[in-house]
This record gives C-alpha cells, structure tokens and sequence, in this order.
C-alpha cells in the first residue's frame, strides 16, 4: 500500500516537472525579448528540476543514489538562478537595447503577437553597432 502511494506521489512529481519544463521550452519560444525569454527559462527551469530529482529521489528509497540525487538538487538549486542572473546582468553591461513595447491599437488591432523572429529582427536593428 506504501509503495503505491510512493510510485504515484512520484508519478506525480514526474509529469508535472515534465510539464514545467515544456511550458519553459513554449516560453522561449514564444516570448517577444530576451529578458522574458530567460525568466521563462530559469523559473520554470528550476521548478522542473525540483520535480523531477524528487520524484526521482521518492523512486529511490533509502539508498546512496537519494543522497546522490539530494546533492545534485542542491546543487542545481544554487546555480540555476545564479546562472540566470549572470547572463541577466550581462545583458544589462552590454547596454542591449530593447524594441519599443506597442500598444495593441499600434500594432493596427493585430490579434496575433509578434513572433520571435521578427523581434530578433527589431533588436538586431537597434543593436547595429554592437559586435
């Protein structure tokens, strides 16, 4: 009876941080600039992450591979978001300029966001006499 309520709870743990990690991946994808994109990344990133190591560390029972998987958690903890504000500070030194936000009426009552692309356009156009 345990040990069902264990392989569910980590089942459980399982998908959702698969499910967080897709809607991380959806979110590069489709957010419009690169200070969106990385939070996306980072926070659902690190969310994942915890899922999936303790759903992992629930499947592993009282073993040497728990304590394995309980410091590659911690470890990941720490680094995740200090790896997200690095390349966010580094963003800022750099001086990258961001498009101008618009108004839904600007944008001519388009119902569809802009795509990826053509804000990378946008940027790299601000960005000209950057290397």
């Amino acid at each position: 009876m345990i040990e069902q309520v264990v392989w569910l709870l980590s089942g459980c743990a399982l998908a959702l941080g698969c499910f967080f990690m897709l809607s991380g991946a959806v979110g590069l994808l489709r957010f419009p600039d690169f200070y969106t994109r990385m939070h996306a990344a980072g926070v659902t990133d690190t969310l994942a992450t915890f899922l999936i190591l303790g759903g992992l560390m629930l499947l592993a029972g009282w073993s040497l591979a728990l304590f394995k998987l309980g410091m590659i958690l911690l470890f990941l903890f720490f680094t995740g978001p200090v790896a997200s504000h690095a390349l966010a500070r580094a963003a800022q030194h750099s001086e990258w300029k961001l498009p101008a936000l618009k108004t839904r009426g600007e944008q001519g009552g388009a119902t569809e966001p802009p795509t990826a692309a053509a804000d990378v356009a946008e940027a790299d156009a601000l960005n000209t006499d950057r290397v």
